[in-house]
């Protein structure tokens, strides 16, 4: 063997030292940690708890993840599994009804089961070892948690689908097709013109706020990005900060608990992204006509006449009373998820058929005479999009995320991502159905065929390029990149602020983007305020109100007693404008809201006061109501306010008032006194400001949709991104990181992603129980630690690099490692091209044998990226070659095949700055001692500029080499 150092990445030309690797893609690489077991992971947290975890291949990991998730959320995964299932009413009783007899309906389960099955067979394999991993935990992490006691509930168990049963529940409201209900409400009882009166961002859809800024407006030159999703704010939260490492990989991110992987927000270290709902449509409601036949079946009427529709009955098991019946029936179109009126003996909601007639009797519908069947991609293609999420954890480049995502499904998100080297991506991802406008604004006639969806053709999804002049994107739910998708977007004033604060400066931080996060601006406060700037015939006090809102910053601090005025100003315009004649048809005894011909479940989108409160910005600038009216309506609102105000000096703070409000399972549970109100900060904010804390104007000052996390991710060092939860990482009741990351939230501060595994707190590591019949893959013995897994005898951060751990060489385990690097081309210098794995793995046991010779791998961040070998040049044919000095030691070095454009560049050199501080850590080694080949010009360019001192050429049988010389002295460690 030659002892040489390896090019520095990137680059793709052969290496000119001793060097190989198994010759993988980025992401790919093939070691002990592919498909072998490694008999179990180690579990790391930081100082808020967060999971770090780390362990021998992706299998491994997952099911690491779904393991280390169980302990962590026990109640929350079986909530959600519940969910999926229809089955939460059976322990939580009859307010969860609603809920199970939609998802029973809309077959979310089944639907589950059909994505699951068209997996890719190694994506199959992957969730399958999340939910081994959720089973293996869920025991003892139920033990932990109170709530399955309050409930008398034991955990289940998790089948394969099941995470995609609970990411198609999580999401199936998010495109809001019940807001097309509405337009029909208002449509009928306003007039066809007056359908989209009401336009906005609407009380059941969530969104986000993301921005990318390139290089050239950071301050290390390297691309940042950063955001908050907004979504209902659950407790446990609905977003898990986590780490996933093992050879392949390195990612942090958000994961959603109960699926593997991370989804939308993530950093591999290489490169990361993030999303935003893109409020596109992409799923269709259509009225039915169905009848039932003498047999008892149900026919459908659809473009050629009627057929027999899919029907059976399920019943659904609610705590404290009797169990209900839920017929599910389906048509061509999709199931039906609206009509359930009384039935006649015969089935949940259908008439019997008059036995003597010639046709069958139509089923009775809901109370207004309508089935309305519902028609969403994951049911009619059998693809949720998780074919996605493994390739996003390899992701190196933009170009891989990019790739990734043309996977996915559901729901349709704009994506921004960036990477190391600059590139950056602003695209639309998921599937968007080909059909008529019409579909995307209303309830449509199942049988015309003209509302058909156009089979195998879905929309372009827009992209369009991130990196552009003024070096920011945005996205923000506004009508912007995927306006050609969609009927309904957020008001424009988010991405306008956060375009507006971003682009005055070019020094941008991680630190500082916590400013964006947190801005107060209501810059839709614009059409009250200028109406009531304009107000005629107010009295002194309603006068004084006028001045100090017309003075008043529009900014929603939790400090401010103007904001509160404020709110209660709109709150009395409101509620105003829905006592008016001009609304009489959706308002008051014919607000939607109080219709039986819908499931109670749909009365959020139905509800006339919070979509006046919504629109309001709209509703009093143009359409509705005169000049006048507008100028009159809001003058006895100020009357109103001032008065009610007189005897309060000052009015309440806004953050008093302005107090979150997470849904809980099961929201009586928690304990009276500090600790009920830590979930409920008061905060800033509201739901047109970016920092969006939607209260609902005209309802509550409360608010329970906001930023589910926030997150930076910094692409020049990942470990300066920060992030933040609303409650913890822990799910667990009085655990004490259950809600120690509310204060940070509720002040708008965020935690460090933390990437030295030096400054992690190590647990017990775990066991996997893999059993091998159900993953033949696996055939490592179990007594052989992955390397990750393995004692390190040294552990040193390298800044701007990564954590560096020396592991001692398994031979056996290894093999097939080293054998894949020493046998490439780029390694011909090693001198082991010709070797078959079987040799190496001799070669590894000799020199595991010899008290003088060792080998090492070297792990940057957990992952092999190079080979280590040290000897005593007296006991090596080296030292018959110079006159060896005592305090002489030996070093031979071979760097992992090159990882691409996003590798760090200097490699080596940082390589070699931990492994020398390994040497001179024992004070027994005075110099140390290389020979690369002679021919290797840039491998000696390399030792001289680390310090070395150049020796004479020297002789071997397998080669020329050049001595090279490192003292302590040199160094100033003598």
């Amino acid at each position: 063997m030659t002892a040489d150092v390896d090019r520095e990445r990137p680059g793709a030309r052969p290496a000119e030292g001793p060097g190989g690797g198994p010759g993988a893609q980025p992401g790919e690489r093939r070691g002990p940690g592919a498909g072998e077991d490694s008999g179990g992971y180690e579990l790391f947290r930081d100082d808020w708890g967060i999971p770090h975890l780390r362990a021998a291949d992706a299998l491994t990991l997952a099911r690491a993840q779904g393991h280390a998730t169980a302990l962590d959320r026990a109640w929350q995964l079986e909530t959600e599994r519940h969910r999926a299932l229809g089955t939460s009413a059976s322990h939580l009783g009859a307010e969860a009804v609603d809920w199970d007899r939609f998802v029973r309906r809309a077959r979310v389960a089944d639907t589950a089961r059909r994505c699951f099955d068209r997996l890719a067979p190694e994506t199959a394999a992957w969730v399958t070892a999340y939910v081994d991993g959720v089973n293996d935990g869920l025991v003892e992490g139920a033990a932990q948690a109170p709530e399955f006691a309050a409930v008398g509930l034991a955990p289940g168990r998790w089948e394969p689908w099941t995470p995609l049963g609970v990411w198609l529940s999580t999401h199936i409201l998010f495109a809001g097709f019940p807001t097309k209900l509405w337009r029909e409400e208002v449509a009928r009882r306003l007039g066809e013109d007056r359908m989209t009166l009401f336009a906005t961002d609407g009380p059941g859809t969530a969104g986000s706020n993301g921005w990318l800024l390139t290089g050239a407006r950071t301050a290390t030159g390297a691309p940042l990005l950063a955001g908050d999703p907004h979504r209902f704010i659950e407790d446990p939260g609905v977003y898990q900060q986590i780490r996933l490492a093992c050879p392949e990989f390195d990612v942090v991110g958000l994961a959603v608990p109960g699926i593997p992987g991370i989804a939308h927000f993530g950093h591999t270290g290489y490169v990361a992204w993030a999303i935003t709902n893109a409020m596109a449509d992409y799923q269709d409601l259509y009225r039915e006509r169905l009848r039932r036949t003498p047999d008892g079946g149900v026919e459908a009427l659809g473009p050629d006449g009627w057929y027999p529709a899919h029907a059976h009955t399920e019943t659904v098991e609610v705590a404290g009373a009797d169990p209900e019946q839920v017929e599910v029936i389906e048509t061509d179109r999709g199931p039906v998820i609206i009509g359930d009126g009384p039935g006649a003996g015969v089935g949940v909601g259908v008439e019997a058929a008059d036995v003597a007639g010639s046709e069958a009797a139509d089923v009775a519908p809901a109370a207004d005479g309508t089935f309305i069947s519902l028609r969403y991609p994951p049911r009619v293609t059998g693809e949720l999009g998780f074919d996605a999420l493994p390739a996003l954890l390899r992701a190196r480049t933009v170009a891989d995320v990019d790739t990734a995502l043309d996977r996915w499904v559901e729901p349709v998100n704009v994506v921004l991502a960036a990477d190391t080297s600059g590139a950056t991506l602003h695209r639309v991802a998921g599937h968007v159905p080909v059909r008529p406008y019409a579909n995307r604004l209303r309830v449509v006639p199942a049988e015309d065929p003209a509302y058909a969806w156009r089979e195998g053709e879905t929309a372009p999804l827009p992209r369009t390029e991130a990196d552009g002049p003024d070096g920011i994107a945005v996205m923000a739910n506004e009508r912007g990149l995927a306006a050609p998708l969609g009927v309904e977007f957020a008001p424009p004033h988010r991405a306008r602020r956060i375009r507006e604060l971003l682009g005055a400066d070019t020094g941008w931080t991680p630190d500082a983007q916590a400013a964006v996060h947190t801005d107060t601006l209501l810059a839709s406060s614009r059409p009250l305020l200028s109406l009531l700037a304009w107000a005629p015939d107010l009295g002194p006090a309603a006068e004084r109100l006028r001045d100090r809102l017309l003075r008043w910053d529009r900014h929603m601090d939790a400090d401010s007693t103007d904001a509160t005025l404020y709110a209660r100003l709109r709150t009395d315009v409101v509620h105003r404008l829905a006592a008016h004649p001009a609304l009489k048809g959706v308002t008051g005894a014919d607000d939607p809201w109080r219709s039986a011909a819908y499931p109670a479940l749909f009365r959020p989108w139905l509800a006339a006061v919070p979509r006046i409160g919504y629109a309001l910005e709209s509703l009093l600038t143009v359409g509705l109501l005169p000049y006048e009216d507008r100028l009159a309506l809001v003058a006895a609102s100020a009357e109103a306010v001032a008065a009610a105000a007189a005897d309060e000096t000052p009015p309440a703070l806004w953050g008093e008032l302005h107090r979150l409000s997470p849904w809980q399972a099961l929201p009586d549970l928690a304990p009276d006194g500090v600790d009920a109100q830590a979930i409920r900060p008061g905060v800033a904010g509201d739901h047109d400001c970016v920092l969006s804390t939607s209260s609902v104007p005209g309802v509550t000052d409360l608010f329970a949709r906001g930023p589910a996390a926030r997150y930076v991710w910094d692409l020049a060092r990942r470990e300066d991104s920060r992030w933040a939860v609303p409650f913890g990482a822990s799910g667990v009741p009085g655990s004490a990181h259950h809600r120690d990351q509310t204060p940070l939230w509720a002040r708008g501060a965020l935690a460090p992603v933390v990437t030295d595994w030096n400054l992690l707190h190590r647990t017990t590591p775990h066991r996997t129980t893999h059993r091998r019949e159900e993953n033949p893959a696996m055939t490592a013995a179990p007594e052989s630690l992955a390397p990750a897994l393995r004692p390190a005898v040294h552990e040193q951060k390298v800044e701007g690099f990564g954590t560096v751990r020396l592991v001692p060489v398994d031979p056996a385990a290894d093999a097939e490692l080293l054998h894949g690097w020493v046998a490439e081309e780029r390694a011909r210098f090693w001198g082991m091209a010709d070797h078959t794995r079987e040799q190496v793995r001799e070669i590894y046991e000799f020199v595991d044998s010899l008290p003088t010779h060792h080998a090492y791998l070297a792990l940057r961040d957990g992952v092999p990226a190079a080979l280590f070998q040290t000897y005593e040049p007296d006991a090596d044919p080296v030292g018959e070659c110079y006159d060896v000095q005592p305090g002489d030691f030996g070093v031979h070095l071979l760097i992992a095949p090159a990882e691409g454009e996003g590798a760090v560049r200097g490699y080596t050199e940082a390589l070699l700055t931990a492994f020398i501080a390994y040497v001179f850590s024992d004070p027994a080694h005075v110099r140390v001692v290389v020979e690369p080949d002679a021919r290797n010009e840039k491998a000696i360019a390399r030792m001289v500029r680390m310090g070395f001192e150049l020796g004479p050429e020297i002789k071997k049988p397998e080669k020329t080499a050049r001595l090279a010389f490192l003292t302590r002295a040199a160094l100033g460690l003598a």
